[in-house]
């Protein structure tokens, strides 16, 4: 498997592929290429509906020269604990950026999370986040307070009397409750237009059929969230060399 940077004709046939309707998979075998690094290129350069392959290939160009400037000799990140490989773990929150942009996340609130779970105090600072991802304050200001408002992260204050950003073990529980909470006036609403818009006309039955297929689903999300909370807060049993291994199952 070829290492390395993607060349500028690996980036031509990316386009290529994404404008004949292929998936990333397909393409990153046709290009001998790991799918992760066919995602992330296309997700950093715009998304699959306006990348191009020249102005995507000058955008690393930039990235590189910028990244060489900025960069003294020595180390290319910073030390990490517990013997982790500092190029890996950058590697990794720029894979777990990419898949939650997928999911629909804006790139930098997908940073933000990335970057906020790969810690394992789960909590860093504006300045924290600002040096670590070298962006400016105001756009950790501008991420942070979407992902508030969809409550993938709290604030506290710590001793310093410091705003710290957390992702604790119960946010994706609340995560789910507040997603399943947003459908509700989704479905009384689209009910309100069977009385518009006439029962028993096409219209009116489209409605009902979404009111009826979100209450299941929100039902259905609030019961799950509530049998797995449990699960967030779960950890791990070791071995007495400290190896991780997952709890029995009880049955």
């Amino acid at each position: 498997m070829p290492g390395g940077r993607l060349t500028q004709q690996e980036r031509q046939q990316i386009a290529l592929g994404l404008a004949d309707g292929l998936p990333y998979a397909e393409i990153a075998r046709r290009l001998d290429r790991p799918t992760s690094t066919i995602t992330r290129e296309v997700m950093r350069n715009g998304g699959p509906t306006v990348y191009r392959a020249e102005l995507a290939h000058r955008a690393t160009e930039r990235r590189t020269h910028r990244r060489r400037k900025a960069t003294p000799r020595g180390p290319q990140a910073p030390p990490q604990a517990h013997g982790r490989d500092p190029e890996a773990v950058r590697e990794y929150e720029e894979t777990f950026t990419t898949v939650l942009m997928q999911a629909g996340t804006p790139k930098m609130m997908a940073r933000v999370q990335a970057c906020l779970y790969t810690t394992d105090a789960g909590s860093l600072t504006a300045s924290e986040l600002v040096q670590r991802l070298q962006v400016s304050p105001a756009s950790i200001s501008k991420a942070i307070t979407f992902l508030e408002s969809q409550g993938l992260v709290r604030r506290e204050r710590d001793e310093r009397r410091r705003d710290r950003y957390i992702v604790d073990d119960d946010i994706w529980y609340q995560a789910m409750m507040a997603s399943a909470r947003s459908l509700v006036q989704v479905i009384e609403t689209a009910r309100q237009g069977v009385g518009v818009l006439g029962p028993g006309t096409p219209a009116a039955a489209r409605l009902e059929n979404i009111a009826r297929f979100l209450d299941f689903v929100g039902e259905s999300i609030t019961r799950a969230a509530e049998q797995g909370r449990e699960v967030l807060h779960t950890k791990p049993e070791t071995t007495s060399n400290d190896t991780a291994r997952p709890s029995p199952d009880h049955g």
